[in-house]
């Protein structure tokens, strides 16, 4: 019995298509033709198309209650019955009996819903029976394959019947798996590795192959030389230092990969345009609730100052336990450093000591999906204290850069930095315009204008306040090593001679202040300009 776990879109579905497409009998063996694996002559005598195979996957098992789930998962095991009726109503190796048996699995709810009637009993039963029918009839141990094993398990911590489908699926899988002898092997796949005390108590024989564990590692992901292979072969090899940066890192056991489904989906929008730039295919296929966590834990164990350390490229050493259990995800930071692990937005730099890791967020996808949580909890935070937005951009209003600059220390104290030193400049001046944005965003009767077309250019922040009659511009800086004056000297000097204030002098604003905000880490420096606009006679 083996389980391997994985991140999601890491492959794990199509493995276990490939395995059924390969073992089951009657396979067609020209899906292998031209494949290494079909060299292994030998091999593929003694197992291609050889075994009576069972193949689920619980991915859909996602019921709103227990009686939903179940529900879904007698739907899916049914439809994997049911896939055998032909076979099983000539078979002259089963009785009666066992055709009465079997017939409990494929009955259609009286309801006239498309549903199976099976009883929970039955549904216990139901892999085992199965797998005891197809040995009956070929008088060949089978294969039993079930993807995404964890997942109702996830939907049912959600949603508050963990317990109940923990009773079931350990049913399921102690009659399945464990005093099954007409099983023979199983693979499961999931992205958690469950403690054994939960659903697997008794399964002496389970062989957990997770991403910490050497072995089968380049065969759940793409490696270095294969991605350069299908880059090549779309003549796209001038992208491969954007696909490394933002989709590489991953360590699994001893193997160094790639995300399959980002290079996927990137090399296929870049054959319909090459000038598509890189962007976050991953997150968007799932929630990003152990990330939110693990920044809402901050203060309660992970330091800030760790947190800057993985956004700034850095790793960090943290014990990690792989046997989690989904009601206890959250119980403690520890258990949430170990989730970030297996769920693939950590990873791991160069061997563990013991359970000892050194972590770190693998590429700039990643990155990426962590700054943008932290700037949706700093957004979150500044609209639930009305008090030191108003202070703010009162201040900002009147010109008065020795408060401004206080209070946006204030603001940048009360959230994690970015301190990334392999990063662009530009994109270091980029997260503090957003902390800016998400801060101006929030005020009411101000039109607050990112990167708007002005004079020869494009002001970071342009602000028009028609009750006062005054705008303002804002260009922000990162200060390197700590140069606040010269980093405010470059910004005051930006606006003056790429002519920012034009457009405001076009709308006919007579009171305009210059702003350059200089920042490095959690300080800053401001300095103001104020421009008065006379009016005509």
């Amino acid at each position: 019995m083996n389980l391997f776990t994985r991140p999601r879109r890491f492959g794990k579905s199509l493995n276990m298509s490939m395995l059924k497409a390969f073992f089951e009998i009657g396979c067609d063996r020209t899906l292998f033709d031209g494949l290494a694996i079909s060299k292994e002559t030998a091999l593929c005598e003694a197992y291609m198309g050889k075994f009576p195979v069972v193949s689920i996957s619980l991915k859909s098992v996602n019921g709103r209650d227990y009686e939903s789930a179940c529900t879904i998962l007698r739907s899916v095991i049914g439809d994997e019955a049911r896939r055998f009726e032909s076979l099983f109503a000539d078979s002259e190796q089963l009785t009666e009996t066992d055709k009465i048996l079997y017939r409990q699995l494929i009955t259609p709810d009286p309801s006239g819903e498309e549903n199976y009637a099976m009883s929970e009993a039955t549904l216990k039963g139901s892999l085992k029976l199965l797998s005891s029918l197809l040995y009956k009839h070929y008088g060949k141990k089978a294969l039993i394959l079930i993807d995404e094993y964890d997942v109702p398990l996830a939907k049912a911590n959600d949603r508050g019947y963990y317990n109940q489908m923990v009773d079931l699926m350990r049913g399921i899988f102690d009659q399945a798996l464990k005093t099954n002898e007409n099983l023979y092997f199983a693979v499961m796949t999931g992205c958690l590795r469950v403690a054994k005390e939960s659903i697997f108590t008794g399964l002496n024989n389970l062989r957990v192959l997770s991403i910490s564990t050497a072995g089968f590692n380049e065969y759940f992901g793409f490696t270095d030389s294969e991605v350069k292979a299908m880059l090549q072969y779309y003549n796209l090899t001038e992208k491969y230092d954007a696909v490394r940066e933002w989709y590489d890192g991953y360590r699994f056991g001893n193997s160094d990969v790639y995300c399959p489904w980002d290079v996927i989906c990137y090399c296929a929008e870049l054959c319909m345009d090459k000038m598509t730039e890189p962007k976050d295919y991953w997150s968007n296929t799932s929630g990003n609730d152990a990330v939110r966590h693990f920044l809402e834990g901050a203060d309660a164990g992970a330091t800030k100052d760790e947190i800057e350390s993985l956004v700034a490229g850095e790793t960090v050493t943290k014990e990690i336990h792989e046997d989690l259990t989904y009601n206890r995800l959250y119980d403690s930071i520890d258990n949430i450093w170990s989730l970030l692990f297996t769920t693939g937005y950590l990873t791991q730099r160069g061997r563990p000591d013991g359970k000892l890791y050194q972590l770190a967020i693998p590429n700039r996808e990643i990155r990426n999906i962590f700054t943008e949580q932290i700037m949706k909890m700093f957004r979150e935070d500044v609209a639930n204290d009305d008090e030191a937005l108003r202070a703010f951009c009162a201040a900002l209003q009147s010109g008065d850069a020795a408060e401004t600059e206080r209070l946006f220390t204030l603001y940048l104290g009360r959230t994690i930095s970015i301190r990334d030193t392999s990063v662009r400049k530009e994109r270091k001046e980029s997260f503090y315009h957003g902390i800016l944005l998400g801060i101006l965003g929030f005020k009411n009767g101000w039109i607050v204008r990112s990167n708007a077309e002005s004079g020869d250019g494009y002001s970071d922040i342009l602000i028009e306040i028609d009750s006062a009659d005054t705008g303002i511009i804002i260009e922000v800086k990162y200060a390197e090593k700590a140069a606040f004056a010269a980093a405010c000297r470059e910004a005051m000097a930006q606006i003056e001679t790429t002519g920012y204030t034009a457009r405001l002098k076009d709308e006919g604003f007579h009171t305009i202040y210059r702003y350059g905000i200089a920042c490095f880490r959690k300080r800053c420096r401001v300095v103001c300009e104020k421009e008065t606009i006379p009016e005509e006679e």
